[in-house]
């Protein structure tokens, strides 16, 4: 006979099993919800490119005018971030991330009425500071929200949000500025942001979390306070060594901008020697020292510093190579570059159903397939031809290497970090991934610039050459760590 006891622990379990499915619904809501804002950001970085000829044309910028329109959103971006990690520890992630994500749709609207340069510049700047409140908030809800397997994954489809972003960016700008919707020229490349963050913003409310003001994470975060003195050090070292990254290809390089290049290394070395000596006498710094000292943090930042810087500038040199030098349009020079995004998101979702005797050398493998392609393009295009099919399948194994060097590097440096840290950490990866996008467009934009001659599509197949070898450089070396790493 079944007694009431033995009956109980049936019941209990279908119970569970209810409140675990309502759980991963509410989990996969809150997922899609932040990937789909992010995705909205980090368009935002790539789509104003492809209309800056437009907006100079339409409203007289000067070409420096211009490079702030375009560039002030990454420079706020890039300097907040690590404030903006810290926000969402103090009032909440859920509330942050909407705070940012109103603000965003607000600026975008603003900008998309702008009636002049300066205007647009400022809205620009705001635009920034929103999504530097808003980003961070991602990989803090995802460690928060997700355990095991269901984090891996999740982190698996931040990384295909991040890759596909580049891509579609100039796609969608390509589209609405081709279109010129009602005759609004450059405007919808702005507006098109506000009927999607407002479906956000709605959506949002009732789905992301609000963490109570008792809840543990909030109440160490206001015993912890700001850390004001660490955020201006961190904030000036970072606006110093933004700034030039920006501006300086546009400018040549003047002495200001090597200035500030070389007073950044002094402040980054300040703040690192003022938060080790605040956290020595019991203090509450910027970043949690611990976050610093887990196993392979370090390694995994500058792999992703290096990935990233890669990317950038591969789409940096290759977008200006097919529009400048084949004389592409925008629409079709964006749409080159999908099947590089498209193997990158398919990628970075599958990577753990590989072989598990593979999975130790995916990372180093992944360079080794970035250092291929990278050589494999410039061979095909130095001559100033289209490149044929051979540089579409050689598109396909750059997002494959870059899929691997980031997905794997990223989901190991986070998959066993503490719910507690989930701020620290995510604030110093995003930066380091905002990093090296500058550092990338910096460095191998620069080279591309330089060897570009005027001897039309020749000169800049040349130039694309040139690039194409320090890019497969940059990776071996990235490679080689791998392989050091291994041993």
């Amino acid at each position: 006979m079944t007694t009431a006891s033995e009956a109980t622990p049936h019941s209990v379990t279908s119970k569970d099993l209810a409140t675990d499915n309502r759980s991963g619904n509410r989990s996969g809501r809150v997922l899609a919800l932040v990937l789909a804002a992010q995705f909205m950001a980090l368009l935002d970085i790539f789509i104003v490119n492809v209309a800056a000829p437009t907006i100079r044309s339409e409203l007289g910028a000067s070409g420096a005018g211009l490079q702030l329109i375009v560039a002030g959103y990454t420079i706020t971006y890039a300097v907040l971030l690590i404030t903006g990690a810290r926000l969402g520890d103090l009032i909440g992630h859920g509330r942050a991330h909407l705070a940012g994500l109103g603000v965003f749709t607000l600026a975008s609207l603003a900008c998309g009425l702008a009636a002049g340069t300066g205007q647009l510049i400022a809205f620009r700047l705001v635009q920034g500071a929103a999504a530097a409140v808003m980003i961070p908030q991602v990989l803090s809800l995802i460690q928060r929200h997700f355990t095991g397997e269901a984090r891996i994954r999740a982190l698996g489809a931040y990384s295909a949000v991040l890759a596909t972003g580049a891509a579609a960016g100039q796609v969608v700008g390509g589209v609405l500025v081709s279109a010129d919707l009602f005759g609004a020229g450059w405007r919808p490349v702005f507006l098109v942001n506000v009927p999607i963050g407002l479906v956000l913003l709605v959506l949002g409310i009732r789905v992301l979390p609000r963490e109570p003001r008792t809840a543990p994470g909030r109440v160490q975060a206001r015993a912890r306070g700001l850390d004001l003195p660490g955020l201006v050090l961190l904030a000036a070292a970072v606006t110093l060594l933004t700034v030039p990254l920006v501006l300086g290809q546009e400018l040549d390089w003047p002495a200001w901008s090597q200035v500030c290049l070389a007073a950044s290394v002094g402040l980054f070395a300040g703040f690192v020697g003022y938060e080790s000596r605040l956290a020595a006498r019991g203090g509450a710094p910027l970043i949690a020292p611990r976050v610093l000292r887990v196993p392979g943090i370090a390694r995994a930042a500058l792999r992703i510093l290096l990935v990233m810087a890669i990317n950038a500038g591969f789409l940096f040199a290759m977008t200006l190579h097919v529009q400048g030098g084949l004389g592409y349009s925008p629409l079709r020079a964006g749409l080159m570059f999908a099947p590089t995004a498209l193997v990158f998101g398919v990628t970075g979702l599958t990577w753990r159903r590989w072989p598990a005797g593979l999975q130790g050398a995916l990372v180093p493998a992944g360079f080794v397939f970035v250092a291929a392609a990278s050589v494999a393009v410039g061979l095909l295009m130095r001559g100033g031809g289209d490149g044929g099919p051979a540089l579409y399948a050689a598109f396909a194994a750059m997002g494959t290497g870059l899929a691997l060097g980031f997905s794997p590097t990223l989901t190991r440096a986070l998959a066993d970090m503490s719910p507690k840290d989930a701020a620290d950490a995510s604030g110093v990866l995003v930066t380091v991934t905002q990093l090296g996008q500058l550092t990338g467009v910096a460095a191998f934009g620069t080279l591309y610039l330089n060897r570009l001659d005027t001897q039309g599509t020749q000169g800049s197949g040349h130039a694309l050459w040139v690039c194409a070898l320090a890019l497969s450089t940059a990776a071996a070396a990235g490679a080689a760590m791998g392989l050091v790493r291994r041993r």
